[in-house]
């Protein structure tokens, strides 16, 4: 199993990509998990804080129902999750539960990223050494 962490939209085209060249290539499916990330907002504003949650799940439900169906058209078996929380926290349990051999992340894009290149270094060896599975950098 090809795990394919993925925000969705344009910046994400290049990760998904490779991702779904290389389940095809290694002829494993493709998990596409996009993590609906309210952590940003205010905790105080708990009524406003499950909405915004709802709505980020719906956007990633489409986001990864698009990439889904460009993958199937590549000739890829692949599957779709949507979570709410903490990208960090969930995606070595998931890569877990799905046995992922691989795990394809994007870069972190600048300003726009929960991560910086220093972290995101020492959070690809955690990834590793928590699920076994290889992590690959893509883009």
């Amino acid at each position: 199993m090809i795990l394919c962490a993925t925000r969705g939209g344009e910046e994400s085209t290049i990760t998904q990509t490779i991702a779904t060249q290389l389940a095809r290539a290694k002829g494993e499916p493709l998990a596409l998990l996009y993590v609906a990330d309210s952590s940003f907002l205010d905790k105080s504003a708990s009524a406003l804080l499950v909405d915004v949650e709802k709505e980020l799940s719906k956007m990633g439900e489409f986001l990864m129902t698009m990439a889904a169906e460009k993958a199937r058209r590549e000739g890829v078996e692949v599957q779709t999750i949507v979570r709410c929380g903490i990208l960090r926290d969930l995606l070595p349990l998931i890569a877990r539960e799905l046995n992922a051999s691989t795990i394809v992340m994007g870069k972190p894009a600048g300003d726009r990223s929960r991560f910086n290149h220093s972290e995101m270094n020492t959070f690809i060896e955690h990834l590793a050494e928590q699920t076994g599975a290889e992590v690959i950098l893509a883009g």
